[in-house]
């Protein structure tokens, strides 16, 4: 079997690359390393430096490698910055993404497997359920459910079969922690590490279930072998939800440092957000899930490793009208 990992020098396709390997894929990963980094990406695999938005690449490569499945994780999945970066967000979250669904479609890719996201459903009650009608409250969520509706209308259309997951606040091993826009548990090892205080959004009683990356990319790379998982859509991550404070306090504990709180300004996002599990738990037989405290745990111990990193600034924005201060410096 020969597999497109878009995104897979990435953190979750970093390791569902790996997750391929180990089950006898071929793979081929394409990532322009605008957040990733080539020595996470497997040795074993084929590796391609470049965008999805470029579709010539994207038309080579499948011509090249006839793919019998394609893994597409590439996205600048940065939802509150998203609002601020409209264009940017659409090129690269959404027609980078109709590139490759009309390349599938037209080299009859058995299965296109795509990593949408929990942005989709907005600030519906949670927990969020796969039967409720989406309705994403930023430009990233909206990108997303783009593509997952593009995705149904191939598969009508042309017979393109595909898989959705919808993860959430997924943290872990190769995570980019020097990106200061997005994933939060990055962000505060980050600026422990760094001696800088933890900068928390409003009150920080905002509540997310934060989803250990081992519990949710070996479903991702095994869903082709699902009959079930079939043109479905699947929420995927941990059930339990904790609040912002309750994270940062579990990540000092981790990592035995105690830098003080800052509280900024509150910005426009979803206060509660976490999903129900009950239709990917019985399609792929998920038992159970990693604790917040074990997976923390494990992402300390690899951050430490590793060290802390510059946090770069996005040189690209669009609308600076109501842009978080923090995020102009």
């Amino acid at each position: 079997m020969v597999s497109l990992v878009t995104g897979g020098a990435g953190f979750i396709g970093a390791h569902v690359t790996n997750e391929l390997i180990n089950l006898g894929h071929k793979v081929v990963v394409l990532d322009d390393l605008s957040g990733g980094f080539e020595d996470y990406v497997n040795e074993n695999a084929i590796f391609v430096e470049g965008s999805v938005t470029d579709n010539d690449l994207v038309q080579e490569l499948f011509t090249k490698y006839n793919f019998n499945y394609v893994y597409h994780l590439a996205a600048y999945a940065a939802e509150g910055l998203s609002h601020f970066i409209r264009r940017f967000n659409y090129d690269n979250n959404l027609m980078g993404s109709i590139n490759l669904i009309n390349e599938s479609i037209k080299h009859k890719v058995e299965r296109f497997v795509f990593t949408s996201s929990i942005a989709v459903y907005g600030a519906l009650e949670p927990p969020m359920r796969e039967d409720m009608n989406p309705q994403p409250e930023d430009p990233y969520g909206v990108a997303k459910y783009a593509v997952e509706l593009d995705l149904k209308t191939a598969h009508e259309m042309f017979g393109l079969n595909y898989t959705i997951f919808r993860p959430h606040n997924v943290y872990g091993e190769y995570q980019n922690i020097g990106d200061k826009y997005r994933n939060v548990v990055g962000i505060f090892m980050n600026q422990l590490m760094q001696g800088k205080s933890l900068s928390v959004f409003g009150d920080g009683k905002q509540t997310r279930a934060f989803s250990y990356i081992g519990d949710v990319a070996p479903y991702i790379a095994n869903c082709v072998n699902i009959p079930a998982s079939n043109n479905e859509i699947f929420n995927i991550g941990a059930d339990q939800e904790y609040t912002v404070l309750e994270l940062a306090e579990s990540i000092q504990d981790a990592m035995n440092l105690n830098q003080p709180i800052v509280h900024l300004e509150a910005r426009n996002e979803v206060v509660h957000a976490h999903a129900d599990h009950n239709k990917a738990k019985e399609v792929f037989e998920i038992n159970g899930f990693t604790s917040l405290i074990d997976g923390i745990k494990k992402m300390a111990d690899w951050a430490e490793k590793v060290g802390s990193r510059e946090s770069s600034k996005f040189e690209n924005i669009e609308i600076t009208e109501k842009l978080p201060p923090s995020w102009s410096e």
